[in-house]
């Protein structure tokens, strides 16, 4: 075939001259936009672009020494519907705002009756109207519910009809939201700590001494906009926050604040606080601090363990029987007059608390402290500091009383004990007589307890800790050593006296009410007139700081603990108020820890079973066969819940299914608390809770019709 030049040429040359005409078109245009629009475009792009965008870190959780989580964060979500479809080609977005529109109608009943149920204060009448409303108004971020809801709500949501669909399909969608949570409501609240609202940044407590541990380092990434979609792109990954172990232990934390309470409301207390401290690690296993508010409750709103700096009374006599013990100024063996309960020093006079009844006479220096004596102990110190009282604040700071603890907590305040020569303008005649007994002098209670605790430690003091480790992914990165203060805060001899005589105040002296019959109980009583400023100790009705300090059992002390207690008016007593309160901490700490060994206990022939909770017994089946451990049931082994009964019949665990219709009141009693909130709200029920270990009681009694918006309080005791 020939090659026709005269007509192919020209149609190829057309053709380049086109091609290289619209190269030159886009070039020209590339130039334009470069040069002459570039400042346009640029804002335009920053429009699509977004840079530095943080991704937030995950906060650690906070841990309590026995593994119960005690702070976490925990995701919240809030619901949205979108009613306008959205597809680049309009045909298929055509079709899907049909296919859409039309399941939500179709569906409208049973997705509203779906949602009330879920959210019971709502009902379905006004689920519609809303949903309705919102499709109307063709509102693209419209909300389903106007608070925040769990993750559980959440799911069951997704189980709805139009819901279940991928957001781009039905258009219902979500925004998260981690928020803090304490699973124990309220318990040691203000030593944990809190964060402010919507924030990951700390206001006081643990959280707050930690928050470069548990906050993390937050990630950056960038957006840009393609086709009309976001896409996040990371540029620096985050790292989640590391999780704390705190040293409070929720068993004892629950019973000391349980004790306190019940105290605080019998003798209508201003305030009460309770340490309760590992005598050889200084851990503080818990720590309570109960204020009075305007409602006439009882809540923590002030961590006052650490921060109240008030005068400590009679718990302060001990620091200074060691000191003129340490100083050879007396012995255990010496004695003092107290005459008839009145004795004048230095102008004013000193009186015993039963100066109205004679007196006690003459006390031997063990009686001193056994009865609180203010004559006897201020005697034995001005009478042999009165020429140089230097030598006795001297000797309290030998002893470890007034030096620095430093605490880790925010707020927290260091004792202020007074020196004759650093503070000549505050030091007068009486100063030292009163001084001696626990006036003119603040320490918060923490530090009283500190002193306390390094008497039952063999005279070491250690430093309060409250946090032991830090770890990440189950890991231990770091542990925080025992901080020791001092090594020896007196001599073994003065040790022992002192050790001896805190004994005796609570098998023969005013401090029995603090003694148990099943072990022996040292300390201290104290009571003290709480000064009201400028008006001094009688300006209106008058109040005081009772207490008690001491450690238990007296031969190998185990933990150390202080109960102090404001309250306003008589009667006021140390022993009498706080150590009932005392008693009862020790007795159930002690009685938390006896228990027998399961391997000493069992024979060769013997079948451990162990005490099984009631609730997911399908769970607890799967748990029990993997530990080998006998067990009866008739459930289907495909079932992965079943709701029941769990007995220890001897030999093995007996399981019973117990079914319960949707609308009626499940009995969660013998539950833990797990299982019975996860079945009460799986109900639509709002669950309070009250105490820890198993469900001993629920507000609502079982088989009861669920009414719509009804709250439940549940009762857990161990």
């Amino acid at each position: 075939m020939d090659f026709d030049s005269k007509n192919i040429m020209p149609r190829f040359n057309l053709l380049v001259i086109v091609m290289v005409l619209l190269g030159l078109y886009i070039l020209g245009n590339a130039a334009y936009l470069m040069l002459a629009e570039r400042d346009y475009w640029l804002v335009v792009s920053k429009k699509f672009v977004k840079e530095n965008v943080p991704i937030p870190a995950k906060r650690g959780n906070v841990f309590s020494a026995d593994g119960q989580l005690m702070a976490s964060m925990l995701p919240e979500y809030k619901i949205y519907m979108d009613f306008v479809a959205y597809d680049k080609n309009p045909e298929e977005k055509a079709k899907l705002q049909h296919w859409r529109d039309t399941m939500l109608l179709n569906n409208i009943d049973s997705i509203s009756k779906g949602l009330s149920k879920i959210f019971p204060d709502k009902s379905a009448k006004e689920f519609k109207a809303h949903l309705l409303k919102g499709k109307k108004n063709k509102r693209r971020n419209w909300l389903v519910y106007p608070k925040r809801i769990s993750y559980i709500q959440y799911k069951e949501c997704k189980k709805l009809p139009l819901f279940r669909e991928s957001p781009n399909r039905g258009g219902f969608y979500y925004t998260e939201f981690n928020v803090r949570k304490k699973p124990y409501g309220s318990l040691a609240t203000r030593t944990l700590g809190d964060l402010y609202a919507g924030k990951d940044s700390a206001k006081n407590g643990l959280e707050l001494a930690y928050d470069t541990i548990l906050r993390g380092k937050p990630g950056v990434s960038h957006r840009s906009k393609v086709r009309n979609k976001w896409l996040s792109i990371v540029d620096v990954q985050p790292e989640d926050g590391c999780d704390i172990v705190a040293t409070i232990d929720v068993g004892m934390q629950d019973a000391a604040e349980k004790a306190l309470l019940k105290q605080l409301k019998n003798i209508n207390a201003d305030a009460g606080v309770v340490i309760l401290m590992e005598v050889a690690t200084g851990d503080v296993k818990a720590i309570v601090n109960m204020n009075k508010c305007s409602d006439g409750e009882y809540y923590e709103t002030r961590n006052n363990a650490v921060a109240d700096m008030m005068e400590p009374g009679s718990t302060f006599k001990t620091a200074s029987i060691m000191v003129a013990l340490e100083d050879g100024k007396i012995t255990k063996h010496d004695s003092v007059a107290t005459a008839n309960g009145q004795w004048k020093m230095h102008g004013r006079v000193m009186k015993d608390h039963n100066w109205h009844r004679g007196g006690y006479g003459t006390l031997t220096i063990p009686e001193v402290l056994m009865y609180s004596s203010n004559i006897g102990v201020s005697r034995v110190i001005d009478e042999n500091y009165y020429d140089c009282p230097e030598k006795y604040v001297e000797g309290l700071y030998r002893c470890g009383v007034g030096i620095p603890l430093n605490l880790p907590l925010a707020g927290s305040a260091n004792p202020r004990v007074k020196h004759p020569k650093k503070n000549k303008n505050l030091w007068w005649r009486t100063s030292l007589p009163w001084m001696s007994i626990g006036y003119e002098t603040q320490l918060p209670p923490i530090a009283t307890l500190t002193f306390y605790n390094a008497i039952a430690n063999g005279g070491k003091m250690v430093k309060p800790r409250f946090v032991s480790a830090v770890k990440k992914n189950g890991e231990t990165l770091y542990e925080y050593p025992v901080e020791v203060l001092r090594e020896q805060i007196c001599s073994p001899s003065t040790l022992a006296d002192i050790q001896e005589m805190l004994e005796l105040v609570v098998s023969k002296g005013l401090g029995k009410k603090a003694g148990s019959k099943d072990f022996k109980v040292s300390g201290k009583t104290g009571t003290a007139q709480v000064s009201q400023g400028a008006g001094g100790y009688k300006s209106g009705k008058t109040k005081y700081l009772i207490s008690f300090c001491g450690y238990y059992p007296s031969e190998e002390p185990q933990y150390s603990c202080i109960v102090a207690i404001q309250k306003t008016g008589l009667p006021a007593s140390g022993g009498g108020h706080c150590g009932p309160v005392f008693s009862e901490i020790a007795q159930s700490v002690m009685a938390k820890g006896v228990f027998q060994n399961v391997t000493e206990a069992a024979d060769s022939t013997a079948v451990f079973v162990p005490e099984t909770k009631d609730g997911n017994i399908a769970a607890a089946r799967l748990v029990l066969e993997e530990i080998n451990i006998p067990v009866r049931h008739d459930i289907d082994h495909d079932v992965a819940d079943a709701w029941g009964s769990a007995k220890n019949i001897g030999s093995a665990v007996a399981l019973e299914q117990k079914q319960v219709a949707d609308e009626l009141v499940p009995d969660v009693r013998g539950m833990g608390a797990r299982d019975a909130v996860y079945l009460l709200e799986s109900r639509g029920m709002k669950v309070t809770l009250e105490g820890v270990g198993n469900v001993v009681g629920q507000s609502i009694p079982p088989q009861t019709t669920i009414q719509k918006g009804q709250s439940i309080h549940i009762r857990l005791k161990r």
